[in-house]
């Protein structure tokens, strides 16, 4: 594979367009006997190939108007890296078919998404990564990553967002990018690979569990804003389900009632695959279950069970303001509905139900309730050793026996 040039002044369109509108080209050498060249115009910039003709002389053509002000499309309006190809291609002799799309990070962003979509899985993981991705980085063909640039991006998010949710912006990158190598076999994995190495311990995270008074009061302020949105944070404290998850259950979900009650929780989008389930029965409350009922009467058994008060679905960004909102109003400001979850998982631990049946209500693993959660599962082995300890001996008299021989 040819190894591609770089150039400051012509790489970017706003480097161009700081150069001076000339009738002769800006060049750049990228081969032997080969240059590129930009002309500044009025309007958009022309791109031209230059090329030896073995007899001391050269040749030049246009290939293509520059992405001065419109994007590249592969065809007539070229990037610089398609206005590259495009001029190799000339060179090579086969300059009248069109120079072959450079694949960049937003594209294998768009792949990954559009997988992601096929394969059932939650889409918010790309969502996650464009906010964060500089426009620069987004037009980055991929071939041309280097991995200290893509550390330097890791480092910058180091500093705005916790860790662990760099290792998750990371995490949805990598596997964008690891997605085109699969159908790129030319691109290198290194820049990434190296440069978006996760950050060490960053699971470590200060998960908040609110005692029941807590998680009551939150509950009655969820109440207070509508019975829709108490609801849904009842049933997160009850189930210690996600709100992704809840948000998907539907009305044939609620299953039961009285003391078996259940709610077939909708297992969550994250990971690999298709998984074996659709969802698990977790145990809720009979008064809980009731009002389900009532509020969805009149609903298809398909239909979502958990709607707005507009009866439209509920969106993280209606969830995330009110539920602050409420943990404000019941006295615990910056606690996050995650903290429900947290909640549930210590509540389980302490009253000793085994972490495999407390890992599969949570639609999560036995080894990450012990990473997370292991003080937790420290202090129940605490508590169940203390009540295996020996109780104490006192002696029957004080009468002190000598030992055979010895001197008195």
């Amino acid at each position: 594979m040819a190894r591609s040039i770089r150039s400051n002044v012509l790489e970017a369109r706003s480097n161009r367009l700081k150069l001076a509108i000339a009738k002769k080209p800006e060049w750049v050498r990228i081969g032997d006997g080969l240059s590129l060249g930009y002309r500044r115009n009025r309007t958009a910039g022309t791109w031209v190939v230059r090329r030896a003709d073995g007899k001391g002389g050269y040749e030049t053509k246009a290939i293509g108007t520059a992405d001065d002000y419109e994007d590249a499309n592969g065809r007539d309006v070229l990037d610089y890296w398609q206005a590259t190809e495009s001029a190799r291609r000339y060179a090579r002799g086969d300059d009248g078919a069109p120079a072959a799309p450079i694949l960049t990070v937003g594209d294998a962003l768009d792949r990954y998404g559009d997988d992601l979509a096929t394969r059932g899985a939650d889409k918010a993981n790309v969502t996650r990564i464009r906010k964060h991705l500089s426009v620069t980085l987004a037009k980055r063909p991929i071939k041309q990553l280097m991995a200290d640039e893509l550390r330097r991006w890791r480092d910058g998010l180091a500093k705005k967002i916790a860790p662990a949710s760099v290792n998750r912006t990371c995490r949805g990158l990598k596997a964008a990018l690891n997605l085109a190598a699969d159908h790129d076999k030319s691109l290198d994995r290194h820049a990434w690979t190296v440069g978006l190495a996760l950050i060490p311990n960053a699971e470590q995270a200060e998960n908040v569990i609110l005692p029941p008074a807590a998680v009551a009061a939150i509950v009655a302020a969820a109440r207070r804003q509508s019975p829709e949105f108490g609801n849904l944070v009842e049933l997160a404290a009850v189930t210690g389900a996600r709100f992704s998850q809840l948000a998907r259950a539907q009305v044939q979900d609620l299953i039961g009632g009285g003391d078996k009650a259940r709610l077939n929780v909708p297992v969550s989008q994250k990971g690999r695959g298709v998984k074996d389930v659709r969802s698990r029965p977790v145990p809720i409350g009979a008064s809980l279950a009731a009002r389900l009922r009532l509020a969805t009467a009149d609903r298809a058994v398909t239909d979502l069970l958990l709607l707005r008060p507009d009866r439209k679905p509920w969106q993280h960004s209606d969830e995330t303001p009110r539920f602050a909102r409420a943990a404000a109003d019941a006295g615990h400001p910056g606690v996050t509905m995650y903290a429900l979850r947290h909640t549930s998982i210590v509540r389980q631990i302490l009253a000793g139900v085994p972490l495999r049946l407390v890992a599969v209500a949570h639609d999560t693993s036995v080894v990450m309730i012990e990473r997370n959660y292991s003080r937790y599962i420290d202090q129940l082995g605490a508590d169940a050793a203390l009540r295996a300890v020996m109780p104490n001996f006192e002696p029957g008299d004080a009468v002190v026996v000598p030992l055979h021989g010895a001197r008195a």
